[in-house]
C-alpha cells in the first residue's frame, strides 16, 4: 500500500531521525528572542533523534505528519494521572514552518487526543511558552487558557501558558 500524499500515523522506530530535524528546525523558527540564542544554536538533532527514538521504543504516544512522504510535523501526548488540569498532556506539537496553515497542526493535536481519549483520559491539556504565536491556534481549536507557570529552558525561567479541553471530545468531534 503505498502512502498518503498528507498523512497523520503513528510513529515508527525509523521516524526518529526525521523527529530530532524537525524538533530543532522548530525552536530555532518559533523561539528566537524567547529562548536564549546560544541554547537554540547549542540544539542536536542527533541528541533529539535519540530522545525520540527511546520514547517510541517506550511506546510513548508520538504521531507524526506527512508529506509526500516526508516527516514534516510531529506530537507527543502522556498521560497524567491526577493533574489538575487534565488527564493527559500535548507534550509537544512542532509542524515546519512551510507546512504551517495546512491543517497538520490541527490533525496532529486530533491524533493526540484520540491516543489520550483511548488511554481512557477525559480531559487534556497543552503548556506553550507564553510568548509563542501559537496560543491563538490552541483558541481557535477550543482550549481555555487554564494556568500561568515558569519553565527553566536554557538556564532561564520562561514563562508559559496551559491550555485546557475539558471534556476532550471538544477535539474529538
Amino acid at each position: 500500500m503505498s502512502e498518503h500524499l498528507n498523512d497523520i500515523r503513528k510513529a515508527a522506530l525509523g521516524d526518529a531521525a526525521a523527529i530530532g530535524t524537525v524538533h530543532v528546525a522548530a525552536w530555532r523558527s518559533a523561539y528566537p528572542g524567547l529562548l536564549p540564542d546560544q541554547y537554540l544554536a547549542n540544539l542536536s538533532t542527533s541528541r533529539q533523534a535519540a530522545f525520540y527514538e527511546r520514547a517510541i521504543r517506550l511506546g510513548a504516544g508520538v504521531q507524526v505528519a506527512t508529506s509526500v512522504g516526508r516527516i514534516i510535523g510531529f506530537s507527543t501526548a502522556r498521560r497524567t494521572p491526577g493533574n489538575v488540569l487534565g488527564d493527559g498532556e500535548i507534550e509537544t506539537l512542532y509542524v515546519l514552518d512551510d507546512f504551517r496553515d495546512h491543517g497538520f497542526g490541527r490533525r496532529l493535536l486530533r491524533a493526540s487526543a484520540s491516543y489520550l481519549a483511548e488511554l481512557g483520559c477525559s480531559s487534556l491539556f497543552a503548556w506553550m511558552l507564553s510568548g509563542n504565536q501559537a496560543g491563538f491556534f490552541y483558541e481557535h481549536l477550543g482550549g481555555k487558557r487554564v494556568a500561568n507557570s515558569f519553565t527553566r529552558v536554557g538556564g532561564r525561567d520562561i514563562p508559559q501558558t496551559a491550555f485546557a479541553w475539558n471534556p476532550i471530545s471538544l477535539l474529538l468531534g
